[in-house]
């Protein structure tokens, strides 16, 4: 079982933890009021205006010495070809050999500078998983843990800064 030590409260917990969002950013700009109207979200895909298209992903950081990966749920952006050819893929239980598509990162992951201006790839998995989303290879510290992987103790300082973001 994996364990890690909380930055915050030094308490000893089990598990990965992971961390996602509901929805993507762009959506939360659109006036409450409105999103009935203008917006068409489900737990994996959102459109908005019918002019920007968005899926839900993983972003996967190997933690060193586990077997075990630390999972950002994030969403990312896809031009309306790529969105279209995503929906054509949904509940196609062998489609990994379809895509990589391109897009945008646009969950603003509060603990990394601008995650938002990020270029990813989103690779279909199979089985009905949710995509894997690879960010480009650049010096942004969350692409960097991505690539490098991050220490047991990044893991506690990721949980406490986002169970308590006060304390960060």
């Amino acid at each position: 079982m994996f364990k890690f030590k909380c930055a915050s409260c030094d308490q000893i917990h089990e598990g990965m933890p992971t961390f996602g969002f509901p929805w993507p950013f762009p959506y939360v700009q659109v006036p409450e009021a409105e999103r009935t109207r203008r917006c068409v979200l489900t737990s994996d895909t959102c459109v908005i205006d019918d002019a920007h298209f968005y899926v839900r992903g993983c972003i996967e950081i190997p933690v060193l010495g586990s077997d075990e990966v630390f999972v950002w749920g994030v969403w990312t952006s896809l031009s309306e070809k790529s969105y279209r050819h995503f929906l054509e893929l949904y509940d196609v239980p062998k489609r990994s050999h379809h895509g990589p598509f391109f897009g945008w990162l646009v969950s603003p992951i509060a603990i990394y500078p601008e995650p938002h201006l990020l270029k990813t790839q989103v690779h279909l998995r199979d089985d009905g998983t949710r995509p894997y989303v690879e960010l480009e290879p650049t010096d942004h510290p969350l692409a960097v843990e991505q690539r490098n992987g991050i220490t047991v103790e990044r893991v506690g300082e990721i949980y406490a800064a986002m169970t308590n973001p006060k304390a960060s």
